[in-house]
Parts: C-alpha cells; sequence; structure tokens
C-alpha cells in the first residue's frame, strides 16, 4: 500500500512526488508520456512573478510568486538565472506613471532581496539595441530564466533518490475506493497492474478532467479551461543578454528573450483551446501575430521562412469564467474530494509556484497523512549546490581539471547538470555530435528517464537546435542498443 498514487509528470505532479518522498512517504507518479513532455515543456521559460497579473487584480499570486523567485534561485542556480527585462515605453497602450506604479508594487509586495530593482534608461543606448524605434525611455525590471523541462526532471529524480517510484509511459486507466484506500489500474508497458494507495492526487494538467471522469464520483467539481500558449524560435534578433517585454496594441504581452545562444525565444499567444488534451502545434495566425509582433519593434526583419522551431502547450487553468483567455487567472485551485479515501485534484497554477503548491497539497492532505515539517524552500535540487552559487565557478574549475574540453560545451554542462557535470564528463564516450556524447546519453537514460531522441535533445537538452546533421540518427542507434541492454 502505496501513501501517495500521484497522476501526472508535470512540474505540479514532481514537485508534489518529490515534497511527499521528502517527508518519508512512500509515493508512486505516474507519466502516460515522457516527463514533462507537454505543458512544463512549453512554457516561457520564466520564473517570474508577473507583472501582467498586477493589471487584473492578482496581488496574492504575484506576491506568492516573487517569494518563490528567490527560493528557487536558492536552490536550483544552474538551471535558473537572473534576467533583466526591457519595456519599453515608446509604443505602449498603457501610460507611463500606471507602469512605474505596477513596477514599484512589483519590486516590494515579494520581499526581494538578492534581485536588482527596477530602472529607467534611454533607448539609445546598450538597452535599446536592434529595436527600430530608439526614442524615449524604457523600464528595467528583473526576473529570472529557466529551464523547465529540467527542472521538472530534476524533481521527479529528487523524488526518487528519497524513494519514489516514477514511472514514465505509464498511464493512468482507473481508480476506486474500497475501505482501505485507492485500487487503481494503470497500464504498464501494455499489461494492467493494479496500485493500491491511501491517496490519489491527480495532477494531470490538461488531463485532469479525463481523470476524474475515470473515477466514480458524484461530486461537482471545478471547470478547467484549456488555454494554447504557442512560442517561436528566430534568429537573434538582438545583442546584449536581456529581454524585452513587449506591449501591443490588443493589450497583451510577447516576450523577447535571448535563448540558447544564438536565438530569441518570441512569446507566447493565448488562445482557447476547445479540442480534447493533446499535443499541440502552433497555428498560422498565432505565427503571424507573434512575428508582426516581432516587426513592431525591432529593426530585423523576420519572415516565416526564418522560424527556426516553434512549440505550443495547453494551460489546464482554473476556469474563473473571464472574458478573455489572456485574462484566466494563473493561480492554482486545489480541490479535495474526501468523501471516502481522499482524491486532491490540481487545477491551473503556474510554474514558478510549483513548489509552494506542493506544500499546500501536503497541507491540505494533513488529516490523512502523519505530522511533517515543510522542508523544500532550502534543499538544492541535484546539481544546485554550487558554491556559493556561482556556475561559471564551476566552469572554470572544470576547464583547469579538463584543459582539452571546449568552453562553450562545460558551460553547457554546468548550466544542466550542475555539479554532476564532472561526473558526465568522466564518463567519456563517443561524440555524436554538437558535444553529446554516448556517456551523457547513458546518464539520461539511466538517471533522467529518457528514452528516445526527443527526450534528449528538446528536453533534457535543447541541442536539437545545434546538432549537425546525422547526429539524430546515430542518437537513435544508440538508444536502441541501450534499451536492448536494460533487463526484463
Amino acid at each position: 500500500m502505496r501513501d501517495l498514487l500521484i497522476v501526472g509528470g508535470g512540474i505540479n505532479g514532481a514537485g508534489i512526488a518529490r515534497d511527499a518522498a521528502g517527508r518519508g512517504l512512500t509515493v508512486t507518479l505516474v507519466e502516460q508520456d515522457d516527463l514533462a513532455s507537454h505543458t512544463s515543456s512549453a512554457s516561457t521559460k520564466l520564473i517570474h512573478g508577473g507583472l501582467r497579473y498586477l493589471e487584473y487584480g492578482e496581488f496574492r499570486l504575484v506576491r506568492e510568486s516573487l517569494r518563490e523567485r528567490e527560493r528557487l534561485l536558492g536552490i536550483a542556480p544552474h538551471i535558473i538565472w537572473p534576467l533583466r527585462f526591457v519595456l519599453p515605453q515608446t509604443r505602449s497602450p498603457r501610460p507611463a506613471w500606471l507602469v512605474r506604479t505596477g513596477l514599484f508594487l512589483y519590486d516590494h509586495i515579494g520581499g526581494r532581496r538578492s534581485l536588482p530593482g527596477t530602472q529607467t534608461v534611454p533607448l539609445d543606448g546598450a538597452c535599446g539595441e536592434g529595436l527600430s524605434d530608439r526614442r524615449g525611455k524604457a523600464f528595467v525590471y528583473s526576473d529570472c530564466w529557466v529551464d523547465d523541462s529540467r527542472l521538472v526532471v530534476l524533481n521527479a529524480r529528487d523524488a526518487a533518490d528519497r524513494g519514489a517510484e516514477v514511472l514514465t509511459r505509464t498511464r493512468f486507466l482507473s481508480a476506486r475506493r474500497d475501505a482501505d484506500g485507492w485500487r487503481a489500474v494503470i497500464d504498464d508497458g501494455g499489461a494492467a497492474r493494479e496500485i493500491r494507495a491511501r491517496i490519489l492526487v491527480n495532477a494531470a494538467g490538461p488531463w485532469v478532467a479525463d481523470v476524474l471522469g475515470r473515477v466514480p464520483s458524484n461530486r461537482q467539481r471545478p471547470g478547467v479551461r484549456l488555454v494554447k500558449g504557442s512560442h517561436i524560435v528566430v534568429p537573434r534578433l538582438y545583442a546584449g543578454e536581456h529581454a524585452f517585454m513587449l506591449q501591443n496594441p490588443d493589450r497583451r504581452i510577447v516576450f523577447a528573450i535571448p535563448y540558447e545562444r544564438d536565438f530569441t525565444l518570441v512569446g507566447t499567444t493565448d488562445e482557447p483551446w476547445t479540442q480534447s488534451p493533446g499535443p499541440a502545434t502552433i497555428a498560422p495566425d498565432e505565427t503571424r501575430y507573434l512575428l508582426e509582433t516581432v516587426a513592431r519593434y525591432f529593426a530585423r526583419p523576420v519572415a516565416e521562412g526564418d522560424v527556426k522551431w516553434s512549440y505550443a502547450g495547453i494551460r489546464p487553468l482554473h476556469d474563473d469564467h473571464a472574458a478573455s483567455a489572456s485574462a484566466v487567472t494563473r493561480d492554482y485551485v486545489l480541490d479535495l474530494d474526501g468523501e471516502g479515501a481522499p482524491l486532491l485534484s490540481i487545477f491551473g497554477g503556474k510554474i514558478t509556484t510549483y513548489r509552494k503548491l506542493a506544500e499546500h497539497a501536503m497541507a491540505t492532505l494533513g488529516p490523512w497523512l502523519p505530522a511533517s515539517a515543510d522542508w523544500t524552500a532550502g534543499q538544492a535540487l541535484p546539481g544546485g549546490a554550487l558554491p556559493d552559487g556561482d556556475a561559471e565557478a564551476l566552469v572554470l574549475g572544470l576547464q583547469a581539471s579538463h584543459p582539452g574540453a571546449a568552453t562553450a560545451r562545460l558551460r553547457r554542462l554546468v548550466r544542466a547538470y550542475g555539479t554532476d557535470a564532472a561526473a558526465i564528463l568522466a564518463a567519456g564516450g563517443e561524440d555524436l555530435g554538437g558535444g553529446l556524447t554516448t556517456g551523457e546519453v547513458d546518464h539520461l537514460v539511466a538517471r533522467e528517464w529518457a528514452r528516445t531522441s526527443e527526450d534528449v535533445l528538446f528536453r533534457r537538452s535543447k541541442l536539437g537546435l545545434h546538432v549537425p546533421p546525422g547526429t539524430r540518427e546515430r542518437l537513435d542507434a544508440h538508444l536502441s542498443r541501450a534499451a536492448a541492454r536494460v533487463p526484463c
């Protein structure tokens, strides 16, 4: 009998699994595809308070998010780092006094400690380079960048290191209550398997309603509103390591963010999703909208043929009946069905608040669990215990011990694996292209549940944007050999 069965291997499911396992509970997490294979790898890659949410009166959410921004930066400095955002006022539909008031609140309501505050800068300086209109001024404020899919994987890995069972490519089929808890049936590699658990946690993201439909109940549940967000990746639009927050005439916000050294990430859109949950792709009108935003602000022309990559995800937001998809709350709702064995369903949320959401989930389930203390705020994720939180110092140390290794590769490994980078370097192996070695792939298979080239090239890394032709084929061949070595 497990204490918790968690359905869903996105950021909320992985975060709850880590928190629960660290409290000494027995945990099984099931994910129908790869970890972070849907919504949690399709974000704008930001740990942020959500400046625009102030406009909708979401003060509690913004305050909690800003506090979490500092905590997450502390526990995962290898995959999260500070980023300055330039907010031009030249084409703003909002008056400067309103934006400055919002930024004043943003600087102060979350207990900012380590990040610099807001400044006002001229656009004819370095902060405006690349813009087509460099007249006037801009506000510059702070938030953080995150490798979103790695954040999910590292939470799952920490959960597994603390005793959790993590089952990817495993479908939840059904569950029913009995006198002792839950009898759940899962599809484990084509064979039905029963799992007994005291508590069922539904963190299935866009599939939250689908999971509820597989569990008999007469309760009325909260509604879920599915919203698609899409992004494009184009050749680098400007110099500098800052991002831009761009305000469109329709008052929607689009970010332009330095991405993978050679590119700029542009997004997101907010479009209602009326189909059943499933893999999402960007629509032509979304691509046009983002390209029009680029053309509105930047000097460099970008056409549809310049888009190097795009991705889309479906956000499972709590339905607050807002008039537009952009205005739907990003706050989360925990719905507890305590009529018999507990069922906790997660609606909404954002990647920045996942850790606090997990704490709230454990508090909500407290009456059915042994007493325990919150612990995740101060415990580094795997690889995150950097001396003084300094990733570049670790890069320099690895350069000294591996003088033949390219600096760009060392920096990539540190930014992905933190203190585990040394072990991956020591594993060696054949270079499959672009600095991806068989030793690194074997680590991803053995420790991070990678099974396919998509898992490796676009979720565990973003090397799919960089590797030469032939790498995917060599990687597929190596993964096939690795799968053949796994014992039955």
